[in-house]
């Protein structure tokens, strides 16, 4: 596998609307651990060694621990994740593997009883843009030598 094409080169006016997504994220009410887990949640669905790697060390940074990161894969199988957390996890999972079922109904009521509206969009638009990070990283073979 060799490297491709970078999209902040080629399509710098684009790159920058997704950066500009991300900083909206990053200033939002979004928990700092719920981003987290989000990223590196999607990240693993989608392989994408890059982000991983990037969020994994962020989480590492910001307090989070090697153990809830080791689990995030096998979330809904232990107990270190709040149900707050859980939710987050299923609508990660559910939007990212969307061709499957899509958003449940059921995960999507449970998330607007936890957080309301507002914060449920928030997790739907950070969802949105690891999966956009994800595909740039994945499809430009960016993960080369990590």
């Amino acid at each position: 596998m060799e490297k491709r094409i970078s999209i902040n080169d080629t399509e710098p006016r684009a790159y920058k609307q997704l950066l500009a997504l991300e900083n909206y994220l990053q200033n939002s009410n979004l928990n700092t651990r719920h981003l987290h887990i989000i990223k590196i949640r999607a990240s693993q669905i989608n392989k994408c060694a890059f982000c991983i790697d990037m969020h994994t060390k962020a989480a590492l940074e910001s307090g989070e621990t090697n153990k809830r990161i080791f689990l995030l894969s096998a979330w809904n199988e232990t107990t270190v994740f709040s149900e707050e957390e859980q939710a987050i996890l299923a609508m990660t999972e559910e939007i990212t593997l969307i061709s499957e079922h899509g958003l449940s109904d059921k995960t999507y009521k449970k998330a607007l009883e936890l957080f309301g509206e507002d914060y449920v969009s928030q997790i739907i638009m950070a969802i949105v843009a690891i999966n956009g990070w994800n595909r740039i990283a994945v499809s430009t073979n960016m993960g080369i030598g990590i």
